[in-house]
């Protein structure tokens, strides 16, 4: 069944990012059987959910999943309650607590109080999102979801990491006034999807590093893989605001001239004079 899942995915590449899930529920439909590879090869959005027994709110993804149940990395529980779910070892679980408050630090400097979850040689997860919700219709809205997967090899006094990190963007500007019509929220459709004067900018980017550190003790993994995170999500958003955003600022102006086209002749024609003054 390796076509079926290869067919999948040449789809979801051709389909619009900001219907990620939708689409993947729709193939999970048609074939039901192929569900948990498509899930795994296929990075969503994630979801907030709220631990039953602490009251705090986590990330689900694919990495704390197990069949249709989630396990909070607070309270090591899985919702819907799931009887054999897989859960880390006493000594990973301690390392896993340590990890939650570290990048609980983390995320109130970089995330703003947004959420947090994080998952001898072992493999772990941090997933962070962070959401920008419009407090009116023409305000920009949008996502920003990294998933950084980890892979721990120790080599006597050092340790060398892996690091596989994917950040999946979501931005989406509005521009009108509110004596525009408004779209009601049952209608869906394809005519409906953009409204007029609404850009969406959407899309996924993945970079992998590899590094050695040295490993004084279990806490020093926390350290660790938290300045490989740091590093690489600085160097994703640097390469997001330089190269992405960067190139599609200057198609943008190459298409559509911002300033008054007369404007910029007169500024011409005076560079031009001027330019000969000083060539008497």
């Amino acid at each position: 069944m390796a076509d079926v899942i290869d067919s999948m995915l040449d789809l979801m590449r051709r389909l619009p990012p900001t219907r990620t899930e939708e689409n993947v529920q729709a193939l999970v439909g048609i074939c039901p059987e192929e569900a948990d590879e498509l899930l795994q090869s296929v990075d969503q959005p994630l979801q907030v959910m709220v631990d039953r027994s602490t009251g705090r709110e986590y990330l689900a993804c694919d990495y704390n999943r197990d069949g249709e149940s989630y396990r909070s990395p607070w309270s090591n529980e899985y919702d819907p309650p799931l009887d054999d779910g897989a859960v880390p070892s006493s000594k990973m679980r301690k390392l896993e607590i340590q990890a939650n408050e570290a990048f609980d630090t983390y995320r109130e400097m970089y995330y703003e109080g947004e959420d947090p979850s994080s998952g001898s040689n072992f493999a772990g997860v941090v997933v962070l999102k962070k959401t920008m919700t419009p407090t009116s219709p023409y305000e920009p809205s949008g996502s920003w979801d990294s998933i950084h997967v980890f892979e721990t090899v120790e080599r006597g006094r050092q340790a060398h990491y892996k690091l596989t990190s994917t950040v999946m963007l979501q931005l989406v500007t509005r521009k009108g006034t509110e004596n525009d019509v408004k779209v009601p929220a049952d209608k869906k459709g394809p005519e409906n999807w953009k409204r007029e004067g609404e850009v969406s900018l959407s899309g996924s980017m993945t970079r992998q590093a590899e590094q050695d550190w040295p490993l004084h003790d279990s806490a020093s993994h926390i350290t660790n893989i938290g300045k490989m995170i740091e590093e690489m999500e600085i160097k994703m958003r640097n390469l997001l605001q330089e190269v992405y955003f960067g190139k599609t600022r200057d198609i943008v102006y190459d298409l559509r001239s911002v300033d008054d086209l007369e404007k910029a002749r007169r500024q011409k024609e005076l560079q031009k004079e001027l330019v000969g003054f000083i060539k008497r």
